[in-house]
């Protein structure tokens, strides 16, 4: 079985893959972390020494390799994966178990704005201007997500629930 959780960053995929993971004995897959460890940099220095352009196509290169590679893992990836080349159809070409944990753009705000140091996009960006660009963000990367098969929404829930909401749909 393979499960692929997509959506914004800050929406809980790592946090929510690695209790769903852990539930049903599987392994868990961070795609940013597999990046991390295949590159020996982590994402915020790839983007700062290579540039976004560089990380885009090795994520790429690096998703292809997860899902014709292993059976059985539940994958984080990033907030962007989905929405560069052909990625989404990748994604859902690989498993029938794509889920998009959806979050508003106050709950995202609220924890991206604890999280800025790690998250390249955002780092440079005010408090003040993250609902803007969040919700910018969401626009351009909605439709993308909204393939998923399955939509969890995520606000106000611990990730077991989140967990616990996927296993009652997984096929």
């Amino acid at each position: 079985m393979r499960i692929v959780l997509l959506g914004y960053m800050g929406s809980g995929k790592t946090t929510v893959g690695m209790t769903l993971a852990k539930d049903i004995g599987i392994d868990f897959l961070d795609l940013d972390a597999y990046i991390e460890s295949c590159e020996g940099l982590s994402v915020p220095e790839i983007f700062d020494s290579k540039g976004e352009i560089y990380f885009r196509k090795k994520e790429t290169e690096y998703l292809r390799q997860l899902l014709s590679g292993k059976d059985n893992f539940v994958l984080s990836t990033g907030g962007g994966t989905p929405c560069y080349g052909d990625n989404v159809d990748e994604i859902l070409e690989g498993t029938k178990n794509v889920f998009y944990l959806k979050a508003s753009i106050k709950e995202l705000t609220k924890r991206l704005s604890k999280q800025k140091e790690h998250r390249p996009l955002i780092k440079n960006i005010a408090d003040t201007d993250l609902p803007n660009f969040i919700g910018k963000h969401l626009f351009e990367r909605g439709l993308f997500y909204e393939k998923s098969h399955h939509t969890i929404y995520c606000d106000n829930k611990t990730s077991q629930k989140i967990s616990n909401e996927i296993k009652g749909l997984l096929v």
